[in-house]
């Protein structure tokens, strides 16, 4: 049987073998803790082996992970987004949850965030020392057509689209369909199975002055409906400028997650130069990895 000093000597030896890689948990687009869309931040990922960041990604389990390395350009840090099955160019919530977390101890009023699709811009809003809300300028998005509109309509158990279904890349896809009112968009029973046959989001609207409601499809990408999509929410508005539905510059306020127990609340407006969309977080956990 082993000593008590051979025991200790064991332990200090094993601690030595195991990495620790610390991750904090915000809750993206609500103010409240436990609503919203969930993020995991690794805060200093470059100790984290290449091979580790989607295993790591697929054990949070969470719409996006995001991993944070040191600029390598202009921007105050790098990220590294992942789904559960996928690595993104850009995501929304990834990185306006990465701006609350990373810029309340630099003190920054706008921090700016490297991602492969460019640099994002958050715009930091405070009361005292907490940040409160944030707008970020999105990468501004190409519009296309969407050849699979059929496919995807029947998937949504869908006639037609109270809009043109159109293609909006930003560093993300997303498709919008755009249905008749609230109630629809909330009694949507999608195919998941068959929306699963597309690397996209399907986002579902409808709504009128000034409010909207989403709800968001990407079973393709590794989330079967996301709580809150930040990506999707700018080509949102630009969508309904673009249609006629608001003027350019004008705000509007996207709820989404409500079926989810997750309700979140985002700002967005667009015009024919930017897009930008807006909400805030909160800082919920903080855990590490011994791997």
């Amino acid at each position: 049987m082993a000593s008590a000093a051979q025991a200790l000597d064991i332990a200090a030896l094993a601690s030595r073998d195991v990495a620790r890689y610390r991750y904090v948990v915000a809750d993206v687009f609500t103010a409240t803790p436990l609503a919203g869309n969930q993020l995991a931040v690794f805060t200093d990922a470059r100790e984290i082996p290449q091979e580790l960041l989607q295993p790591l990604a697929r054990e949070m389990n969470l719409s996006e992970t995001v991993f944070v390395y040191p600029p390598a350009g202009d921007g105050h840090v790098r990220l590294r987004i992942f789904t559960p099955f996928v690595e993104l160019r850009f995501a929304g919530h990834p990185v306006l949850g990465a701006a609350f977390v990373l810029a309340g101890p630099l003190q920054l009023e706008e921090i700016h965030l490297e991602i492969p699709a460019g640099v994002v811009p958050v715009r930091l809003e405070r009361e005292g020392p907490r940040i409160v809300f944030g707008w970020m300028r999105q990468p501004y998005p190409v519009v296309g057509a969407f050849p699979d509109e059929a496919e995807v309509l029947t998937a949504l158990g869908l006639e037609r689209s109270e809009l043109p279904v159109e293609l909006y890349d930003n560093g993300v896809q997303h498709v919008y369909v755009a249905l008749g009112g609230d109630d629809e968009v909330a009694e949507l029973q999608p195919d998941l199975n068959v929306l699963g046959r597309f690397e996209v989001g399907v986002s579902c609207f409808a709504g009128s002055d000034g409010r909207w409601q989403t709800r968001m499809f990407a079973p393709g990408l590794g989330v079967a409906e996301d709580p809150a999509t930040g990506s999707a929410a700018g080509p949102l508005a630009l969508h309904l400028v673009r249609h006629g539905r608001i003027q350019a510059g004008e705000e509007i306020l996207i709820a989404q997650g409500a079926g989810l127990k997750r309700p979140s609340t985002l700002y967005a407006r667009a015009t024919e130069e930017r897009v930008e969309v807006g909400g805030s977080a909160v800082i919920v956990a903080r855990g590490e990895f011994r791997l």
